[in-house]
């Protein structure tokens, strides 16, 4: 069995996310963290939140079928999108302190 590449995986992952409500999710993750994260500001997607963090890097956060949230570390330039982590599996009740150390650059999240 060949193992799956990164591509693949991350395909895998974004077909499984539903639609979510914006202002439920931003009141799991916490407004201290948000603003911890992105200053306050908040890029709204059909299945969850994008927060610009700096220098190209970015927090994305989707809501699963499964009733769980996927929280992603993404390094975006012009012509690359490169995701640095993914945690996947996170209950309401992490969503925010997971989302805030995928923020921190030098954090193994």
């Amino acid at each position: 069995m060949a193992e799956k590449t990164q591509i693949e995986a991350e395909a895998e992952i974004e077909e499984s996310f539903v639609a979510v409500d914006h202002d439920t999710l931003i009141a799991q993750i916490g407004k201290g963290n948000v603003m911890s994260i992105s200053g306050g500001r908040i890029m709204t997607r059909e299945t969850g939140v994008t927060l610009p963090v700096r220098y190209g890097y970015t927090v994305e956060v989707d809501y699963a079928a499964n009733d769980t949230y996927v929280v992603r570390r993404v390094y975006e330039t012009k012509s690359a999108r490169i995701v640095k982590g993914t945690k996947t599996n996170v209950y309401a009740d992490e969503v925010g302190e997971v989302a805030y150390r995928a923020s921190c650059y030098k954090d193994e999240f």
